[in-house]
């Protein structure tokens, strides 16, 4: 039962990632975009994060991939807010 689940969540994880993909192509400018692909990565990633750990057997290799999980979201935090700092500052520069 604990694999079906694991399973299950690996796949909306893609799921996650696939809408999040798709809404980089499509959405019309970089704010959306960036928020788009900011949430459904983070989700995407927890889902897969989270279905891993279910079907990991050891303790230390899920508490490293829960961290690397923690680490990532932070890192796309701060990636977004900077890319999108820099984006209104050449916007405002340009008027």
């Amino acid at each position: 039962m604990i694999d079906l689940v694991a399973i299950l969540l690996i796949f909306v994880g893609l799921f996650f990632f696939l809408s999040g993909s798709i809404g980089l192509l499509r959405l019309p400018d970089l704010f959306t975009r960036l928020h788009a692909l900011a949430k459904a990565d983070n989700v995407g990633l927890a889902c897969v994060a989270v279905g891993v750990v279910l079907l990991e057997a050891s303790l230390l290799a899920s508490l490293k991939i829960l961290l690397i999980w923690l680490l990532i979201m932070a890192a796309s935090s701060v990636s977004s807010h900077l890319i999108a700092r820099d984006a209104l500052r050449r916007e405002q520069a340009d008027d």
